[in-house]
């Protein structure tokens, strides 16, 4: 996943305004945040699983040693440091970089 470098690691203060304006309805405009957010953590964690997959080794379960691998260290430090998927996922949606529509309503349909 492709993660922009302008994004900052620490929450901001919003304007209520500003995340009203693509929608017209403060918490459609947190409902799409949110699945958005989930997405993104989804991907996320996908990825550093398949990273990390390359360390496991198929070991006995009695025994428990645990074994210090520097890269993989440093792929589990460079996941912590990013951003969290709520700040990416608001960043993108004040960016109109989020792509959503409106479903039908039950009272469209009559």
């Amino acid at each position: 996943m492709e993660i922009k470098k302008n994004i900052p690691n620490n929450t901001i203060t919003r304007k209520l305004v500003d995340l009203d304006r693509p929608t017209g309805n403060i918490y459609e405009s947190i409902n799409i945040i949110a699945r958005r957010a989930n997405q993104i953590a989804t991907e996320i964690k996908t990825e550093l699983n398949r990273k990390l997959a390359d360390f496991s080794a198929p070991s006995d379960s009695s025994v428990e040693e645990t074994f210090e691998n520097r890269e993989q260290i440093e792929i589990s430090r460079y996941y912590e440091r990013l951003p969290k998927p709520a700040i990416i996922a608001t960043e993108e949606f004040l960016d109109d970089e989020v792509y959503f529509k409106h479903g039908e309503t039950k009272s469209d349909e009559q």
